[in-house]
């Protein structure tokens, strides 16, 4: 009764009324009315870059519009249709920057102002003329989610052609100059930039946004050969949607690469047909909660070059996709730091192994200044219960924050299929509560991305089956995640700028939800142990079963027997213990024992131990009395079914210590 009304109680803390931020206010300045073309030209300066907007005499449902990147008065002909249909134009001045880094998220204040203060759709049309090819592809394989098609006219797609000259095309030393300087490179470092618009083109192509390029074959200025033709390539490779239309009639001049527009009515109906009607997407900020925000992180920012920051997690974290991309993303936004990220993802691991393997896999590593954990899609796969789940986020909180009182610190929920299940039939999946119950009391951020993808599905934004694909995301899936990690990322930057966020919290250590919480957890080293009979010590362990197995879990000490009568006994002080160790086609069961009380079994085989020695954790007690007590561990002759041996391998002992 006690152990129930202790999860109940720790639940019902989800519903803690969470700090409520307000957004970034932007600086618009020097407002200013025309004439353009007919048409009213709304000019301003936000936050001191020069700007505009055109309005239609008739707005289409929705405020649909389309977003110049370059060369904004070139080649009208095709906007003047899409006004004359209701569509707006936008345009923002970072002109000489080549698509930078900083160049990018003066796009992105520029989208949140039209689409929330001015309520344009919240998908735009892109249009790149020449070098505005390098701004289009940029932001929008940024923002994938938010681009309803491309069109460009004789791109520039890979800057080592134009302005660099490393191809058929003259090298240009001024705008080469200027590339160099805007971006900090020097010119091997330009000559090795492998984010140009023809490379990663993954997440674009997943959301299927169709790109239309206009081009001439004459072109010697921009040869399609080294920007046009390479990107479509892949692209259609990777199941984007692409046309190009070679433009052969009319006066071609400057080394080919102007010439007139023909069909500019055909382009209009490309950009309409791919943008309306308007549906606007579910919002990032619905499955995000601030909360104190991250205040310490950006004041870490402000006052340090050297930025650590860790991720712990499993195979969605380990793996390549929304990670990387939050790396690139903090690289870019804060250029004057130097950032080290500490991977400590393990696949199939969850928020037990996090609590015990923190100090060994993150703290002694590197002391981080911000931590992302995500543990909910494991926890449900390894079924672990729901009191071992709260001690563990917990331990795992007042753990880093105990060797870090400044760490700030995101829980993030990862989707599967029976979570989205669970939220289809009006249920909260157990490992949110749990996540959210943990995040609420320390005031912590925290992503439901498990809610999202559930509801994005029920709003038919995508399919899991063509689109997600995996509880390990396709391309697009990776993106979903990036894109609300990113949004939490910057409205917490937004609020501590403008002093909004809780800053001034007093991060004084509070009183757990749990005393017997895991923030003691720690790994023993197995030499620990006094081996009675049967187990050997292997210094460097390795499969002799040619069995796949996981990184940090082989060529390793291990324990290791295969003797159904072997035992060890181990001694320790805290009130839980437990063992990491390698599950594979011969695992089997162990008999254990505390204190010389009567022995219980444990099952070591778990569901995919017949293809891969699998890192596997078991608890054998929590929640003990704070002092000495003796684990007593033998091998039993009864195994599971599916099992092929009796075989026991600890790496090691889990321990939640309560020494002082």
């Amino acid at each position: 009764m006690k152990r129930r009304y202790l999860i109940n109680h720790i639940l019902k803390l989800i519903l803690i009324t969470h700090l409520s931020l307000p957004l970034f206010a932007q600086s618009i300045s020097s407002q200013k009315t025309e004439i353009w073309h007919g048409f009213q030209k709304i000019g301003f300066l936000l936050d001191g870059t020069p700007a505009y907007y055109v309005k239609p005499n008739t707005p289409m449902p929705g405020n649909p519009w389309i977003w110049r990147a370059y060369f904004p008065d070139w080649h009208i002909e095709m906007d003047s249709i899409l006004l004359e249909k209701g569509f707006h134009i936008a345009y923002i001045n970072t002109d000489n920057r080549y698509a930078d880094p900083q160049a990018m998220l003066k796009w992105d204040d520029f989208y949140n102002y039209l689409t929330k203060k001015l309520s344009f759709a919240s998908k735009v049309a892109l249009e790149g003329v020449s070098r505005g090819g390098l701004y289009v592809y940029a932001w929008a394989k940024r923002n994938p989610e938010k681009v309803s098609c491309i069109y460009t006219e004789t791109p520039v797609c890979d800057f080592k052609s134009w302005p660099g000259g490393r191809g058929k095309s003259k090298r240009q030393e001024k705008e080469w100059s200027q590339l160099l300087e805007v971006y900090g490179f020097t010119e091997e470092q330009a000559l090795a930039y492998d984010d140009n618009p023809i490379d990663h083109l993954e997440g674009l192509a997943a959301y299927k946004v169709p790109v239309i390029h206009i081009i001439g074959l004459k072109d010697q200025l921009v040869p399609p050969d080294e920007n046009t033709f390479p990107l479509i390539e892949k692209y259609l490779k990777l199941g984007g949607p692409a046309y190009v239309y070679s433009m052969s009639r009319g006066v071609q001049t400057l080394e080919g690469h102007h010439f007139p527009i023909e069909h500019p009515e055909r382009w209009a109906d490309f950009v309409i047909q791919s943008s309306t009607p308007v549906v606007q997407s579910l919002p990032n900020k619905n499955y995000v909660q601030l909360r104190a925000g991250l205040p310490n992180f950006y004041k870490a920012i402000q006052q340090k070059k050297n930025i650590t920051v860790a991720y712990l997690g499993g195979s969605i974290t380990y793996n390549s996709g929304w990670r990387d991309k939050v790396n690139k993303y903090m690289k870019e936004r804060f250029p004057k730091n130097s950032f080290t990220f500490i991977n400590a993802g393990i696949s199939s691991l969850g928020s037990l192994p996090h609590a015990f393997r923190l100090e060994q896999d993150i703290i002694n590593k590197g002391k981080p200044d911000l931590l992302f954990i995500e543990a909910a899609v494991n926890d449900h796969t390894n079924e672990t219960d729901s009191l071992t789940q709260l001690r563990a986020l917990e331990g795992i909180v007042r753990h880093a924050r105990k060797d870090n009182p400044s760490l700030d610190i995101i829980l993030m929920s990862f989707a599967d299929p029976d979570k989205t299940s669970d939220y289809q039939k009006g249920l909260i999946p157990l490992e949110i509560k749990n996540h959210e119950a943990i995040a609420s009391y320390y005031q912590l951020p925290s992503i439901n991305l498990a809610k999202e993808v559930a509801e994005r599905l029920q709003a038919k934004e995508f399919s899991w089956e063509f689109d997600f694909k995996d509880l390990h995301p396709s391309p697009f899936g990776q993106e979903i995640y990036y894109q609300s990690i990113k949004y939490l990322l910057t409205q917490s930057f937004k609020n501590f700028a403008t002093g909004d966020s809780v800053s001034q919290i007093n991060r004084q250590v509070i009183s757990p939800l749990d005393k017997k919480n895991f923030e003691g957890g720690i790994y023993v080293n197995i030499h620990q142990a006094k081996i009675q009979k049967g187990f050997q010590l292997i210094e460097s362990w390795q499969p002799s079963d040619g069995i796949g197995t996981r990184e940090s879990f082989v060529n390793c000490p291990v324990l290791e027997t295969i003797s159904p009568d072997a035992s060890l006994n181990f001694t320790f002080i805290g009130n839980a213990v437990g063992i990491g160790l390698v599950s594979g086609p011969d695992a089997g069961e162990v008999l254990f024992s505390i204190d010389n009380a009567p022995y219980q079994s444990m099952n070591l085989y778990t569901q995919w131990s017949y293809f891969l020695h699998l890192p596997w954790y078991k608890l054998f007690a929590s929640g003990l009395s704070d002092e000495r007590h003796t684990l007593h561990l033998k091998v039993s002759s009864h195994k599971n079914s599916k099992s092929k041996g009796t075989a026991c391998r600890i790496v090691y002992f889990l321990v939640n210590s309560t020494e002082k």
